[in-house]
């Protein structure tokens, strides 16, 4: 009986190395040559000696073919008397949870030499026979056999509780998915319906107000909108069950492309930024986790150069190309006597988030300070790369 993966006299199932079971072939080949040469009499080329050496070698299908090797031991052990090529082939049976087999294969083996010859026995006197020696190996065979089975059922144990183990922290992680979710509905979508009711509630009186005014409630009113559009998707991700968040984000919703990066721009035009972009290629040939990052590395960094240098140039590149995407936003300083920017509140992750997601795409992210004392953030992305190892982002 083979071990999978362990071809031939390679290894046996307890690390047995080949080695050693040449050793043991070649010590029970000699010993049943050497106790055949002397019942030839003294005559190496004898039929006995090549039947007890042959028989010896069948020790060696124990491994493929027991049945094999355990009728050319019992008849070597019925014919001639030479029981040490049969208490190998025991042993390894009974060890491996054969039981009745080699019992009963033992007491042919003794019933055969009985009739045969009188008992004989490599061991010990002919007065004992080999029974004592049957006996020894058949009850270290048995032990050797609940030992295996001991060792077996520690295992299963052992990846039972692995199991668990990770069963109970993948439930813990999806509650506290779960409960963060309820937490950002309770909180986030109420205020930000509030908002939308309230902007389009506004929007019915547009022709009462300002053309200023009535166009910075319509962008109100669309961001508002989409913003509950994207924490729709968010609260998906966090409730999806299958561990794979980012996958179920993207299938929530259409994935931006082109299309949605130039209204990103034309929205940000719409609140008062001034905005050149460049943009090479369409990126549609890019997996959708690819797409949402370049969108959401452009959302951030106008955001950014909205609330810390208000008035400022922005100049977005975007480089689509077959092997990798490039991103450069860049905002000039704020112009001198602008008003300075409001103490708006912020999460704090916006450009960590951002080196996260850009690192675990292959990617990598810089920002700081540009030689005109503006801003400068840029990214590269490799088309279809497998993720590398975490890159900070320069500071």
């Amino acid at each position: 009986m083979t071990n999978p993966g362990r071809p031939g006299l390679a290894r046996t199932e307890r690390g047995w190395p080949w080695w050693a079971e040449a050793l043991l072939l070649a010590a029970v080949a000699q010993e049943a040559g050497q106790e055949a040469y002397i019942s030839a009499g003294g005559t190496v080329l004898s039929p006995e000696v090549a039947l007890a050496v042959a028989g010896a070698l069948s020790v060696a299908l124990r491994y493929r073919h027991p049945a094999v090797a355990l009728v050319c031991t019992v008849a070597l052990a019925a014919g001639l008397g030479m029981v040490l090529p049969l208490l190998v082939v025991l042993f390894h049976l009974v060890a491996h949870g054969r039981l009745v087999v080699p019992f009963v294969a033992a007491a042919a083996a003794l019933a055969g030499n009985a009739l045969v010859q009188p008992p004989q026995s490599l061991w010990m006197s002919r007065s004992y026979g080999p029974l004592m020696p049957l006996g020894i190996v058949l009850a270290l065979g048995l032990w050797a056999s609940s030992r295996r089975r001991l060792e077996a059922a520690l295992a299963a144990r052992v990846e039972q509780l692995r199991v668990e183990r990770e069963l109970r922290a993948e439930q813990a992680r999806l509650t506290e998915r779960a409960r963060i979710a309820a937490e950002m509905h309770d909180v986030l979508a109420h205020r930000l319906t509030v908002l939308a009711l309230h902007t389009g509630a506004l929007q019915r009186r547009a022709d009462t107000l300002p053309a200023p005014v009535a166009d910075r409630l319509a962008l109100l009113r669309t961001t508002s909108t989409e913003a509950l559009g994207d924490l729709r998707d968010v609260l998906g991700a966090l409730r999806d069950t299958e561990g794979q968040p980012e996958q179920a984000a993207a299938g929530a919703s259409r994935v931006p492309g082109l299309r949605e990066l130039s209204a990103l721009l034309d929205e940000a035009r719409a609140a008062g930024q001034k905005i050149e972009a460049d943009i090479e290629g369409d990126g549609h040939g890019l997996p959708a986790g690819r797409r949402l990052a370049v969108h959401r590395l452009v959302q951030e960094a106008l955001t950014n150069a909205r609330k810390h240098a208000p008035g400022a140039p922005v100049r977005v590149t975007v480089r689509y190309g077959p092997h990798e995407t490039a991103v450069e936003v860049r905002n000039a300083p704020a112009p001198t006597g602008a008003e300075p920017p409001a103490a708006l509140p912020t999460s704090g992750y916006g450009l960590l988030g951002l080196t996260e997601r850009m690192s675990a795409l292959g990617g990598t992210l810089e920002y700081g300070p540009a030689r005109d004392g503006g801003w400068r953030i840029t990214a590269t992305l490799p088309a279809h790369s497998e993720p590398d190892a975490p890159t900070t982002g320069a500071t």
